[in-house]
């Protein structure tokens, strides 16, 4: 067994925590200010938004600074792991000193200016670790994703869980993350201890140059669109439009499961077949899922979770190949893999920006009500087709750009 297939544990563990800062925050968190203190809709889709703009300035930053530690990253990175905690014991533990909508954007920003500087080292860090072995990007790519599929599956079920043993189940959830993070940051230690930068800092421009790398980063922005849409709204469509609440704990937990067990398989695919048309099957997949979709309605819980399947398995493909397919291009043009990943920490984030600021606004005029106990059936065909047929657009968008694409050998 290699050395680096023997960290491969630490890498899985740490890309768990990092997954339960992303995707279920922005899941639950709009909801949770939303239920819990009456902050608009439209309120937390402007702070969202405003938090994405912020990112186009400091995610290339905080690539930049990646680029450029060198003994001090171990120490760093173990400052953004606390700052991580810190910021979500703040979010769902600790109430609002302020007004709640003041406190959301202090508490999130802080959560995601962590998230976005741990993620940036870590996929940079894996760059390091595999170097030339075109194989080994794929491989490790599917470790650390599982582990990160399985985080996101734990961070979308606790709250869930939580509420039938905790009064406030989201403040006992953030102290758990808490936790986990510090034990997370504890067992990668070696890795930013052992690790050696020989490679000078990469310009972005010589990124943003690449016709490859722009192109993945292009790619990478349509294709992840969809998953940031049905984010954004899988709370409101299972309550409102399938009639299920309760549900949505066990079926987030269902899609994102069927991501982190399909991963594997993926990767496996991809080493003999090419990671282009595993991932354009993966894609089409993806929009037969999302159409059918279109055509649920109240009480098809049922449907929709095999959905769920068939869609996470989806998601499998895109968070297990995209990554390592632009990690192999870094590993020519920009070998320490900071500034790259900043950019690619940007483009993904920016995706859920445009789900705020766009969709929960739209849903919010087309007279949906959060908590209502009913809704008028303009909101719900409007939640329908937010939900199932903008998806669908944009996944159709993202295969005629992969199937324009000539990849590397």
């Amino acid at each position: 067994m290699t050395a680096l297939a023997q960290r491969y544990p630490a890498y899985t563990g740490f890309a768990a925590v990092l997954s339960g800062a992303g995707l279920p925050i922005y899941i639950y968190a709009p909801k949770y200010y939303a239920d819990t203190f009456g902050v608009s809709l439209t309120a937390l889709g402007a702070v969202l938004f405003g938090l994405r703009l912020f990112d186009v300035v400091q995610d290339p930053v905080l690539g930049w600074i990646s680029e450029r530690l060198r003994q001090g990253r171990a120490v760093a990175v173990s400052g953004g792991a606390l700052a991580l905690a810190a910021s979500m014991l703040g979010l769902f533990a600790v109430p609002p000193p302020i007004d709640p909508i003041w406190w959301f954007g202090l508490t999130i920003t802080g959560l995601f200016t962590a998230f976005s500087f741990l993620t940036i080292n870590f996929y940079a860090q894996g760059i390091t670790k595999v170097g030339d072995d075109d194989k080994g990007h794929v491989r490790l790519a599917a470790w650390r994703e599982s582990g990160a599929l399985l985080g996101v599956c734990l961070a979308a079920v606790a709250p869930t869980l939580l509420m039938d043993v905790s009064a406030a189940p989201f403040a006992t959830f953030a102290w758990g993350f808490a936790a986990a993070a510090v034990v997370a940051a504890l067992f990668m230690w070696p890795e930013w201890t052992g690790a050696r930068v020989d490679h000078p800092p990469s310009p972005m421009g010589d990124i943003l140059r690449d016709p490859l790398a722009r192109r993945l980063l292009i790619l990478a922005l349509v294709n992840a669109t969809p998953l940031a849409v049905s984010s954004t709204l899988f709370l409101f469509y299972v309550e409102s439009r399938l009639g299920a609440p309760g549900w949505e704990g066990p079926l987030l937990v269902l899609f994102f499961l069927a991501a982190a067990l399909s991963a594997p398989i993926w990767s496996a695919l991809a080493r003999r077949y090419g990671e282009k048309p595993v991932l354009l099957a993966a894609m089409v997949l993806a929009v037969a899922s999302f159409g059918v979709t279109l055509t649920l309605g109240q009480g098809d819980t049922l449907a929709f979770a095999l959905i769920c399947i068939a869609s996470g398995a989806t998601i499998g493909a895109d968070l297990t190949l995209l990554p390592a397919m632009f990690a192999r291009r870094l590993a020519t043009i920009s070998p320490n893999g900071g500034q790259g990943f900043g950019l690619w920490s940007l483009v993904s984030k920016f995706t859920l920006a445009f789900a705020a600021v766009l969709l929960l606004p739209l849903l919010e005029r087309s007279g949906f009500a959060v908590a209502a106990a009913t809704q008028p059936e303009q909101a719900l065909m409007m939640l329908t087709v937010l939900y199932a047929l903008v998806p669908s657009v944009l996944k159709l968008v993202a295969i005629a750009l992969l199937a324009a694409t000539r990849l590397e050998d």
